[in-house]
């Protein structure tokens, strides 16, 4: 991407940008304009999305500590999916959304994910009655004016469908699909958002849904059977236009999580049914991304490492290290930026930073390379410092800088500089003592 100094961010994006960064959040808008050091994670991502758009399927595991980017390299993903026309859907998985689990957990991240169904002309979510108007307009295009009697559209409606109906839930969601497009030409406002709330998995009962849409139906969405809608969306995309559907799930911590054993492993094991579907090309046009910790997946008891189905495909190859790069496997572990691309990064921001306040940071360049050198000199930092760490410190500084004029940065360090020397002093002062005392205890046993 271009230097930010040469380009015009509009305010709003960059005013949200700026106040996720400095509260630790992750962007939802704005991405590409901090995108550093990423390339080759992006670069796999982009593959997918080119076997997605020729019928293709996979299945994603984006693996990082907290704060290491996962949350935000997914956000800049879903940008790119939507700029190359396909569909994407997300959410965030909690105690009460679940890939699988009784009382509606598993239909609470089903409906999250059609809460934020979103396409190129409806990036915020909540595109799923667009996405059917798109269709429906290219197919009157398709068919032209001479359809005094429908027939025509009729059956290019019935066409697009015919594919979904042998799915499993494909006729009834065919049926609702077209009883949508029917209520549509005749602008039938309620019938229309009868067929939305069945889509999206609101009716409780198929009663209740039968009542509300005015003919029989045999399914309804539910915990049971919410991912064999997510694959019929896949399919249906292609047919009505676009080019696939990209679905992410963050926050896979909160499988970990699960105290139940069997809770957690009935959630695994839904896991294992969606990677056999993405690697056996039984979900077409389908691209699933789950983001989690390396606790999640790594860990031999709770974590998926400790289901052995899911274990044995998804752990490293005996040939693998970690000095080689290996992006084309499901696993995508997320490296430490650099400390030239976390420079890079400080500089970036700070170009923001000054458009967006109209104010010309006090820091000079020796200084900003002092102040990650401060970051960077922390106990452990080469391998657990994250983007957000410093980024949140950085932001901090900068609006230090600019509501206190009579202050600089060095005043500002000063302080952290001299608790972190005093700190390191300390460490190394109770080392020596401790040894000494261990030794003078083990002599008076000795005695």
């Amino acid at each position: 991407m271009e230097n930010t100094q040469n380009i015009t961010v509009p305010r709003r994006i960059l005013t949200a940008l700026l106040s996720s960064l400095s509260a630790g959040v992750v962007p939802r808008a704005g991405a590409p304009y901090i995108a550093i050091g990423r390339g080759d994670e992006i670069g796999a991502f982009l593959s997918d999305l080119e076997n997605i758009g020729e019928g293709g399927s996979a299945m994603r595991f984006l693996i990082g500590r907290y704060g290491s980017g996962k949350s935000f390299l997914m956000q800049l993903i879903r940008g790119y999916a939507l700029e190359r026309d396909f569909l994407t859907a997300d959410a965030d998985l909690t105690p009460e959304r679940r890939l699988y689990g009784s009382g509606g957990s598993g239909l609470a991240t089903y409906r999250e994910l059609m809460k934020n169904l979103a396409s190129k002309a409806s990036p915020d979510g909540g595109a799923l009655p667009k996405i059917i108007a798109r269709w429906i307009g290219n197919l009157q295009a398709k068919v032209g004016e001479n359809d005094p009697t429908g027939a025509k559209l009729r059956d290019a409606v019935m066409q697009d469908l015919r594919d979904v109906e042998f799915l499993v839930g494909g006729f009834d969601f065919a049926r609702v699909i077209s009883a949508y497009y029917r209520a549509y030409l005749e602008g039938n406002d309620e019938q229309m958002s009868a067929c939305l709330c069945w889509l999206r998995g609101e009716f409780a009962s198929k009663t209740e849904a039968r009542r509300a849409l005015g003919f029989a139906i045999s399914t309804i969405i539910d915990d049971e059977n919410w991912y064999d809608f997510i694959k019929l969306f896949g399919v249906l995309a292609r047919r009505i236009g676009y080019r696939g559907l990209v679905v992410f799930i963050d926050e896979c911590v909160n499988l970990y999580k699960i105290v139940h054993r069997v809770s957690r492993e009935n959630n695994y094991e839904k896991i294992l049914s969606m990677f056999n579907d993405a690697l056996q090309g039984k979900a077409e046009g389908l691209l699933m991304v789950l983001g989690g910790t390396p606790q999640f997946l790594e860990d031999p008891r709770r974590g998926l490492f400790g289901y052995e189905a899911l274990r044995s495909r998804l752990c490293d190859s005996r040939f693998a290290d970690a000095e080689f790069k290996n992006l084309i496997g499901p696993v995508i572990r997320l490296r430490r930026l650099s400390d030239d691309e976390l420079f890079a990064l400080i500089v970036r921001v700070t170009a923001l930073y000054a458009q967006c306040y109209r104010w010309e940071p006090r820091i000079t360049a020796e200084q900003q390379m002092r102040f990650l050198s401060i970051s960077l000199s922390r106990a452990g930092s080469n391998s657990m410092i994250t983007p957000r760490e410093i980024l949140r410190d950085y932001l901090t500084v900068l609006n230090i800088l600019m509501q206190n004029e009579q202050t600089d940065f060095e005043k500002i360090v000063a302080r952290v500089t001299a608790e972190s020397g005093a700190l390191q002093a300390e460490m190394t002062e109770n080392t020596v003592t401790g040894t000494e005392k261990r030794d003078f205890s083990l002599e008076d046993i000795q005695l």
